[in-house]
């Protein structure tokens, strides 16, 4: 529960302005805790920070692990500050991208091409010489191997060896393997599957992936910790549905819904909403939630356990799917055609509770709650205490001025953002979503005439001088951006998740006004 007035601001890793072609946990993601602080903001807010795939679109919601860090985000200045890297190298990368200085989208192939190549320099710097890591490194892998590790690293492995097919597709010896990857790993046998030969060569690759989710979370908690220490709290997402290519499936098939050949029977969605006239077909595996109730929901409490290690509070993406969920046959073509089916809300919040609740003083998660929400979901968060989402740009349509979404109906214990992720940017939104009556609802409850230079300012105003305890801008409308730096168009593959920062937009100068209205509206 959010009992304080706060606020903070919306900026993924990978939007940061960079040297290497992608933001990433060095200097820049300093540089901007030291602006939050500054501005007289209280949390950073981020999107999840699992390993992406470029087959996938690169986005965060499509992760090959819900466990495990996207290495992409390692910063090659701190590999050479730790003495992975030598300056040769670091100086080699950074004139590849000395060209992309002024591009504000990320490439995603170069980067995945240049920063592999960085990598494996690293790891083999890191076994060539005697270094003061090696002890952390082992007990990375001790706390961590039978929990996700050895999973997620031989998986990865495997999947690079046989050119990135489906593991669905893969031989049955392979496919039935992940409930046995721990033990394999462990004892290192040696055995040939005709397809894949496991020897000393593909346990050293196993290996360089724990060394690189060892150097992630390094990385990760030192900049954590440099946040929490200036006063800074960290927002962290969770996508509830995981990707079926991955390690979290291939180990943990009896959670999901699959039919003997390890094929999902029914995927994930939601019904028709405002983004969609057809729905969204996800295409994730949903929950056996029967099977997850008999082993007391282990895989999904060591899940949010992990989270909330990662941060100080946790965003819950389509909370509603813990009440009930949209689950439509594979067969099918749209989510037009699917039902809903509950799950144990109740029941899982409870155990979640008594195994987590003291460790993190009570549980830090916020659900978010937009769409299509029925009353036995607003219970849950009621009965829990979890504030939920509203968002501005969705209070001027058709239930205006009645709308939740509207400033004068929040309560306290939710959080207000001008958009989300998923949103247009406010100037984007004005100039080419909001219709003629949504303009005139806009006008009537502002009082004045709209102007597209001062909307920005307009609409951050309302959301901050309102009730709710949290507020939270995405770092696009502080900087008053149009349609071409949104992050993420719902129901489209293509363009998302590529926007970045230019080095100027990380100006003081331009965050002025949000610390402004933070002093403004008691939120400092």
């Amino acid at each position: 529960m959010l009992k304080n007035r706060k606020s903070g601001i919306l900026l993924h890793i990978t939007s940061l302005p960079s040297e290497f072609g992608i933001g990433d946990l060095g200097p820049k993601a300093y540089e901007f805790a030291d602006i939050l602080k500054k501005s007289r903001q209280s949390f950073w807010e981020i999107l999840p920070i699992n390993p992406t795939s470029y087959l996938k679109g690169n986005s965060p919601y499509a992760a090959s692990s819900a466990f495990a860090g996207n290495t992409l985000l390692i910063s090659p200045q701190l590999l050479y500050k730790d003495g992975f890297l030598r300056k040769n190298d670091l100086e080699k990368i950074k004139n590849i991208f000395n060209n992309d200085a002024l591009i504000k989208y990320v490439d995603y192939e170069k980067v995945i091409n240049e920063k592999n190549k960085i990598f494996q320099k690293a790891y083999e710097n890191f076994k060539s010489i005697k270094n003061k890591y090696q002890d952390d490194f082992y007990n990375f892998c001790l706390e961590n191997d039978q929990k996700w590790l050895n999973g997620f690293a031989f998986f990865k492995v495997i999947k690079s060896k046989l050119s990135k097919i489906s593991w669905s597709s893969w031989p049955d010896e392979l496919k039935n393997l992940g409930s046995n990857v721990f033990f394999i790993i462990q004892n290192k046998p040696e055995f040939d599957l005709g397809i894949i030969k496991f020897d000393f060569n593909i346990y050293k690759e196993v290996e360089k992936e724990k060394f690189l989710q060892f150097i992630f979370f390094r990385q990760w908690f030192i900049l954590k910790n440099y946040c929490n220490y200036s006063g800074i709290k960290i927002i962290g997402d969770i996508p509830i549905y995981v990707d079926f290519e991955s390690s979290d499936v291939w180990t943990n098939p009896d959670i999901f819904k699959l039919d003997k050949e390890k094929i999902p029977e029914f995927v994930s969605g939601v019904p028709p909403d405002y983004f969609s006239k057809s729905g969204q077909l996800w295409k994730n595996p949903v929950y056996n939630w029967e099977n997850l109730k008999k082993n007391k929901y282990d895989w999904w409490v060591k899940r949010i356990e992990h989270n909330l290690n990662l941060f100080d509070f946790v965003r819950i993406d389509h909370f509603r799917g813990f009440i009930a969920f949209w689950e439509v046959s594979i067969k099918d073509k749209t989510a037009k055609s699917g039902r809903w089916v509950r799950a144990y809300p109740e029941d899982f919040f409870l155990i979640l509770k008594k195994k987590l609740y003291d460790k993190f003083n009570k549980l830090p998660i916020i659900a978010e709650n937009l769409g299509y929400i029925t009353p036995d979901v607003e219970e849950i968060m009621k009965d829990n205490g979890f504030p939920g989402l509203r968002v501005i740009l969705f209070a001027f349509g058709r239930d205006f001025p009645g709308g939740i979404n509207l400033p004068h109906n929040y309560d306290k214990n939710c959080v207000a953002y001008t958009g989300t992720h998923d949103n247009n940017t406010i100037a984007g939104w004005f100039s080419r979503e909001a219709g003629k009556s949504e303009k005139e609802n806009l006008s009537r409850y502002l009082g004045k005439d709209l102007i597209l230079n001062s909307i920005n300012e307009d609409l951050i105003r309302l959301v901050m001088s309102s009730a709710a305890n949290l507020s939270i801008i995405p770092i696009q409308d502080i900087l008053g951006l149009d349609e071409k730096t949104r992050m993420n168009r719902p129901s489209t593959s293509r363009g998302n998740w590529k926007w970045r920062m230019s080095g100027s937009d990380m100006s003081l100068v331009k965050f002025d006004k949000i610390a402004e209205f933070t002093e403004t509206y008691s939120r400092s």
